[in-house]
């Protein structure tokens, strides 16, 4: 493989293409106008026009990337995440044209992309499951009688799609079917397929991912977990590896069992399971994503293992050359996602130029960004500007790590998740591991915010969201729950 096209931008172009660099492999890009200037263009051997800013004429014309990787000579093509990075129809159409999809198979991704199949292969591995539906459930009065059954509160979750849409928590009999209604409507919206179905909700859950890798000669391993529970409105923001309150023991058995999730759809590649973890350190299967995460810096951090690389090479048919009892954890690592967001706002997305942009620097501190100084952040993307990723030898380490970094990144021009960044880096609860997925509804309210760098001031910021918890702001977001006491994670804090 001497040519591989990026069907990517950004951050994630970037990073993908480095390491191609390091491994001799030629790059091309695709690019939309919005794009013309932007670094990931400059640093690939060739760049090809796609069309104008919106996704739609630009990155996810499968038949024109594919039809520039023939004119170019691309051997492979790295789909990144997002974009048509887990469309099977994609997949299938760049092996057809004798190209290598660097990534699973289009089997895999169909199989894994439907949160049905996903669960029925789950239940066939014997990997635990939340109590629900094996099928999907149009019928209303039937749904009724099914979720009477399951005990509520209940969740109603869209089969097809993410990111929180068609999805809607019931906590009452006499709300079902307007939940209900709902959640089929916004699934037919957003995905077309108003197909739903029911599972026994968990308030307060971690949320534990699982890194596999897998080649095309039945090895198959996990790369231990990364925590995610530090979310805002169902979409990660803070994630780290390994999580503060897995046992060695539950990290072997949360690791089997993602392989074993691997295993039923035949998967190579990279790829990530994930999992709700309740108070009792119980866990379930919540879904496959079949692609790289944006937060796999963490795992590379820990492992020492290049991910793109070993994606590259299990997709030109080599064998893995570490096995299971090869890999250790080194450390710790913690990532934050720099959204151009207004946490004091809702986290309503910010368009501007960045009029300053200077990242930190040193020991342990990366950083994957896709912009520089003097540039517009477009309108038609996910606003992510970057991710800030420390290491360090102890949990502790790292956190005082980020808090530094978080201090020298400059950005001057756009609202940023920097500040929401040091106030959970700061928080008692994030500090002793006493958190889960809802930590931002319970603990973040925007006027505690402040735009210092005064510690002390920001301390006290934080002892007021302490005393004040139980008026705190919950989210906006329909899937939202009345939680307001984490005490059940507190039990867990001293496990490291």
């Amino acid at each position: 493989m001497n040519k591989v096209l990026v069907a990517n931008r950004g951050e994630i172009a970037l990073r993908i293409m480095r390491s191609l660099k390091e491994m001799g492999i030629k790059t091309v890009a695709v690019f939309s106008e919005a794009d013309r200037n932007a670094p990931f263009v400059r640093l690939a051997d060739e760049a090809v026009l796609l069309g104008p800013p919106p996704s739609s004429e630009s990155y996810l014309l499968a038949d024109k990337i594919i039809d520039i990787s023939l004119k170019l000579g691309v051997e492979g093509i790295h789909p990144g995440y997002g974009f048509l990075s887990e469309n099977s129809s994609f997949a299938h159409k760049v092996e057809s044209a004798g190209i290598t999809f660097i990534g699973p198979t289009p089997r895999a991704i169909e199989m894994m992309g439907n949160k049905l199949a996903a669960k029925a292969a789950a239940h066939e591995y014997d990997v635990p499951m939340l109590p629900g539906t094996k099928e999907p459930v149009t019928d209303i009065e039937e749904a009724k009688k099914i979720a009477d059954g399951i005990g509520y509160p209940v969740l109603i979750k869209a089969a097809a799609g993410g990111g929180g849409k068609g999805m809607r928590v019931v906590t009452k009999p006499d709300e079902f079917k307007e939940q209900m209604e709902r959640a089929i409507h916004e699934a037919e919206s957003s995905f077309g397929d108003g197909s739903v179905f029911l599972e026994k909700y968990v308030g307060a859950p971690r949320h534990i991912e699982i890194q596999v890798l897998c080649d095309k000669h039945g090895n198959d391993l996990y790369l231990f977990e990364r925590e995610c529970s530090i979310q805002r409105r169902h979409q990660k923001v803070i994630e780290e590896a390994p999580s503060s309150v897995l046992t060695p023991e539950k990290r072997k058995a949360m690791g089997e069992s993602a392989v074993r999730i691997a295993q039923a759809c035949q998967y190579t590649g990279a790829g990530t399971v994930e999992f709700l973890v309740d108070e009792e350190l119980n866990f379930f299967f919540l879904e496959m994503n079949t692609r790289l995460q944006v937060e796999h810096p963490v795992t590379e951090m820990i492992t020492g293992i290049d991910l793109v690389k070993e994606q590259v090479k299990i997709a030109r048919g080599e064998k893995l050359k570490f096995t299971q009892e090869d890999l250790k954890i080194n450390g710790h690592a913690l990532e934050l996602r720099i959204y151009a967001e207004d946490p004091a706002n809702n986290f309503l997305p910010d368009i501007g130029t960045l009029t300053t942009y200077r990242t930190p620097d040193g020991p342990g501190i990366r950083v994957d960004s896709g912009y520089e100084e003097g540039m517009t952040i477009p309108v038609f993307y996910d606003p992510m500007i970057a991710k800030l990723s420390v290491h360090g030898a102890t949990r502790k380490e790292a956190i005082e790590k980020m808090i530094r970094a978080i201090d020298d990144y400059q950005i001057e021009g756009i609202a940023n998740t920097l500040s929401f960044g040091k106030f959970v880096m700061h928080h008692p609860d994030f500090i002793n591991g006493i958190f889960d997925t809802q930590f931002v509804p319970r603990h973040f309210k925007p006027e505690l915010l402040i735009e210092t760098n005064d510690d002390e001031m920001l301390a006290a910021a934080i002892a007021i969201s302490i005393l004040h918890g139980s008026n705190t702001k919950k989210d906006s977001n329909p899937i939202s729950v009345d939680e307001n006491s984490s005490s059940g994670w507190r039990k867990r804090a001293n496990i490291r």
